[in-house]
């Protein structure tokens, strides 16, 4: 179970004057989500000079935070044996294969079945606290219906060191994406700001006040009527891939939410076969954050998306 953290931080000469509070401390401490950030200011856990702080102070550089992270708070979620694919697994941390259809960590109305609550019984209390009460371990997410690699920290120190390489980029993750429509460019960059829908409040969207994201992607193989992709992330924005595939008109197979073309419904991601739309994290690599050896991993694809790939390959 972790301890109570306090965190100085000295304010240094900032590139844009001023900086608001909240999103200058989400750049300091990769590893604490924005609502999470909010939270602990709403608590009075983030002082400045001394004294609490608003989200929307403005910085200038030459300040001193402070931040007090408290100690994990005892687990109301149940730790249930669901069976867990592991890639990998030491004292610090594990790598696991996430199927599609598992949400990730608990929230509104799901409580059971997550993988949260599978890490729970797997690592009977080793799971680090930074990331909150719901999420314990979880350095990066996939949604529920992406398959593929995710890290998961065990302790403390090892959370830090990962969420630190995924914000410096150091981390690498690769992404195997099968789009519908044929993309005429091998290759290319999308660099798209992506925010919440100003609509629905719910989804993502590439908005000019957005938060910066990077995607780039290689043309693998052209079928009739779709194109399978490698992905790379360079940011880490919710649902960035999808939102950032269909905004050139070239959106994931059987994603119902940012699909707006002929595969984007339940009902034709199961009459091809699917469980979730056709996204997977193949390939995940980074250094260890206690030992600095490099961990490379990669993941097949899931039975269901590879029986896809056939079925279009007699298409062609």
């Amino acid at each position: 179970m972790s301890t109570e953290q306090k965190i100085d931080i000295h304010v240094q000469e900032l590139e844009e004057h001023p900086a608001r509070l909240d999103i200058y401390l989400a750049c300091q401490l990769p590893g604490l989500t924005r609502s999470r950030i909010q939270k602990l200011i709403d608590q009075g856990l983030v002082l400045l000079s001394g004294k609490p702080a608003k989200a929307g102070t403005r910085l200038r550089g030459g300040e001193k935070l402070t931040v007090t992270i408290p100690a994990e708070e005892p687990l109301e979620l149940e730790p249930q044996a669901i069976p867990l694919k592991i890639v990998y697994e030491d004292d610090y941390l594990l790598v696991v294969d996430k199927p599609a259809g598992m949400v990730t960590h608990p929230g509104a109305g799901v409580k059971q079945g997550t993988l949260v609550n599978a890490l729970l019984h797997h690592c009977r209390g080793t799971l680090s606290g930074i990331s909150g009460v719901l999420r314990p371990g979880i350095v990066h997410r996939l949604d529920k219906d992406t398959s593929g690699l995710m890290v998961v920290a065990k302790e403390d120190r090892a959370f830090r060191g990962l969420a630190q390489q995924i914000h410096d980029r150091q981390a690498r993750r690769t992404y195997l994406a099968l789009v519908e429509g044929v993309m005429p460019e091998d290759s290319g960059c999308i660099e798209k700001p992506i925010g919440r829908h100003p609509v629905h409040r719910q989804q993502m969207a590439v908005v000019e006040r957005g938060r910066h994201a990077v995607t780039r992607f290689t043309v693998l193989r052209r079928f009739a009527g779709c194109t399978l992709v490698s992905v790379e992330l360079e940011t880490g924005r919710t649902h960035q891939i999808r939102v950032h595939m269909a905004s050139l008109g070239f959106p994931v197979v059987g994603d119902i939410v940012y699909n707006r073309k002929a595969t984007g419904t339940l009902a034709k991601r199961h009459k091809l076969g699917l469980v979730g739309h056709a996204l997977h994290a193949t390939r995940l690599s980074f250094r260890h954050p206690v030992s600095g050896s490099l961990l490379e991993f990669e993941a097949p694809l899931p039975a269901d998306f590879q029986r896809l790939l056939e079925a279009l390959k007699e298409e062609r």
